[in-house]
Parts: C-alpha cells; structure tokens; sequence
C-alpha cells in the first residue's frame, strides 16, 4: 500500500503526464479536492470538489487546460497518513506562460491507499 507522500507524487506526476484517468484512480470515491482551498473562480461556493465525478469535471475544466505542468518539492512533512508539501508549480496554458505558483498542498490517504482529499493553498491572482 502507498504512503501519502507516494500518493502525492503519483498524483503530481500522472498530472504532469497528462493522464487523466490515473490521477482520478488515486483518489478513494469520497474523496474531495479543493484546489485552491476557499472560494476561488475554480470552486465560487469554496466548499471544494467532491466525490471522483466532480474531481473530473475539475480536472477538465482546470488541469486540462495546462500545455505544460512541472513542479519542485521544497520540502515535504508526512505526519500519519498526510502529507504536506511546500511546492512551487510551473504552469504554461493560454492564459499565462509559464506561470509559477509557490503553494503548500496537503495530500491525506486512507489505509485503503486512496487519496481521500488534495487541498493547496495559495492565492489565486487578482487584478
């Protein structure tokens, strides 16, 4: 079975890879994601994604969108079944080339090795 540190990075690189389907097998059926935690364009009710449907339709709707996705892991503090990670993300879409992000995330696991939920706080820009 996968730690939560493995699963954060399983999750990190199947999005980098583009594999929609193996980051969604990640999570357990339950799971929630709230990328960026609170209200954002992303989420307005800021009471996250929940359950592996409305992952997906996240996923289209905000990771598919990137051309390209890399990250750097800052440092990582795996207590229990979480972990959390001070990271920077590299994005390129239509939007913003090479748009970089400096966030902590917060991967928790379940003891079936299931991601059961994803929160990255950072602050969506404004202006």
């Amino acid at each position: 079975m996968r730690s939560a540190r493995e699963l954060s990075l399983a999750s990190l690189d199947a999005v980098k890879a583009k594999q929609r389907e193996l980051w969604l097998s990640l999570f357990a059926d339950d799971a929630i994601v709230e990328d960026p935690v609170g209200q954002s364009p992303f989420d307005p009710d800021g009471k996250g994604h929940q359950g592996r449907e409305a992952i997906g339709r996240f996923y289209d709707m905000v990771i598919a969108q990137n051309t390209t996705f890399d990250y750097k892991i800052r440092g990582s503090y795996e207590c229990g079944n979480e972990v959390a990670s001070a990271a920077t993300f590299v994005i390129s879409n239509a939007h913003a080339t090479n748009h970089q992000v400096d966030l902590i995330i917060v991967h928790k696991a379940n003891d079936e090795g299931k991601l059961t939920s994803l929160r990255a706080f950072w602050t969506f820009p404004t202006g």
